[in-house]
């Protein structure tokens, strides 16, 4: 295989200087503007800040303080959906979260990568789409261009690159489909 030089000059910088700026001061107005508020407080504010840079977020949706956004103007939330305390939501594209949806502590969604056959490692991104009525338990990570269908369930630490069918129960590294689920709507 031939030698390849690469030098730190040829990497692209994919991102405007628009965006990097909207990016900077997000990562100083975000923490800044929510860290002292506590659990049960201060969720008109959080989707106030988040749709003042760009967020399409439904009035009952819910975000905690230490959940960390890259780019709010890639994110969507439905009515009802939760993104949980230490969720790290790196929507570089697109994350859409569907109504009465859960993702709870600390899960990644990484919403880009580099592509390996690239020599400069360049960056891909594909959108991540959680759909209504699905929970996405703790620790766990989605890829980019996952699709998580509706009413299913990831299980904790999970690590999900492929989609997920519609009421399906999946868990393991990588996940694989457990069973279908089925709501128990005795009451």
């Amino acid at each position: 295989m031939e030698d390849i030089k690469l030098r730190i000059d040829q990497y692209e910088n994919n991102f405007s200087r628009t965006n990097q700026i909207i990016r900077f001061i997000w990562g100083i107005v975000w923490p800044v503007s929510t860290w002292f508020l506590p659990r049960s407080l201060g969720s008109g504010w959080k989707r106030f800040l988040l749709r003042l840079f760009g967020a399409k977020i439904d009035s009952t949706a819910k975000v905690y303080s230490s959940v960390k956004i890259y780019y709010p103007a890639n994110l969507t939330m439905e009515a009802y959906s939760c993104l949980a305390p230490g969720v790290n939501c790196y929507n570089v594209a697109h994350i859409t979260i569907g109504a009465q949806s859960t993702v709870s502590q600390n899960t990644y969604l990484c919403s880009a990568s580099h592509d390996i056959t690239d020599p400069l490692n360049h960056l891909i991104s594909a959108p991540i789409v959680i759909k209504s009525q699905a929970w996405v338990a703790a620790d766990a990570f989605v890829g980019m261009g996952v699709t998580i269908g509706e009413g299913s369930v990831v299980g904790a630490r999970a690590v999900v690159v492929k989609d997920v069918e519609p009421w399906s129960v999946v868990a393991g590294n990588p996940a694989k489909f457990i069973k279908k689920r089925i709501l128990n709507t005795k009451g």
